[in-house]
């Protein structure tokens, strides 16, 4: 696999990303909370997108992957700006943003700061708000005292052997970039894809999104059975037709 590009955000920080060049809208994925763009859906969709000739981006967050920094120093804001230093560098024109779990609340913040360019979007596992509706709303009195005094908090994982750590900065940073406190216009084609059986951002997150954002065009989709991964053949055939309704509806 070739080695990513890197660019230097006005914050200093180095952003790793891969650009496939092509027809536009491009596609931009956005990844998950400590994820990163060789995870399985990443890899997929730039293969979909390369097979379609069609413009796609995805990038590694600071603290994350083969960017700069360390991943406890990260929070929120910094990932968004991240992001969207990358997309306003690399891209021009239109663009339709995926984002998985983390990424999805990383994708409203994107749309949010330039919604003239955004033509449509997709959330996968769409995780708007977590730090403050599934971290600190489900932490016990002890796990709050805990991480105000001390600064951070591990939290086990399924996903890995060690505990996630969770620093205060990213519950307090999280504060500002909430979209679910104030009204969230969509006002472009948005499909909504959920695992009935995701047990870290559970079907509850999106029925609350959907009914929560406006917009002319916005769906669910419910899978049975499927988990936060969204990774298996049909889970993926499902995003990248989920893309394929998105770029037909912008014609």
């Amino acid at each position: 696999m070739t080695e990513p590009h890197q660019l230097t955000t006005g914050q200093g920080r180095r952003i790793a990303y891969h650009f496939t060049p092509g027809q536009g809208p491009c596609v931009v994925f956005l990844g998950g909370f400590k994820s990163d763009m060789t995870g399985t859906k990443a890899v997929y969709l730039q293969d979909w997108a390369l097979a379609q000739g069609r413009s796609f981006l995805r990038l590694d967050y600071s603290g994350h992957g083969a960017s700069s920094g360390d991943f406890l120093d990260g929070a929120i804001g910094d990932w968004f700006e991240d992001a969207l230093a990358v997309i306003s560098a690399v891209t021009s024109g239109p663009l339709v943003l995926v984002g998985s779990s983390m990424g999805g609340w990383i994708s409203l913040l994107v749309a949010r700061a330039i919604p003239q360019r955004i033509v449509g979007l997709v959330g996968i596992a769409a995780a708007p708000d977590f730090t403050e509706d599934s971290m600190w709303a489900e932490f016990t009195p002890a796990q709050r005292t805990e991480i105000m005094d001390k600064g951070q908090i591990g939290l086990p994982s399924e996903y890995a052997d060690s505990p996630y750590i969770i620093t205060r900065r990213l519950i307090e940073e999280g504060r500002n970039r909430l979209v679910l406190r104030t009204p969230l216009a969509l006002n472009f084609p948005t499909r909504l894809l959920q695992g009935t059986a995701d047990i870290d951002v559970p079907p509850s997150v999106a029925l609350r999104l959907l009914d929560h954002a406006t917009g002319p065009d916005i769906s669910l989709t419910l899978v049975k059975g499927a988990d936060h991964r969204f990774s298996t053949p049909a889970c993926l055939a499902l995003i990248a037709q989920a893309i394929a309704d998105v770029l037909k509806a912008t014609r």
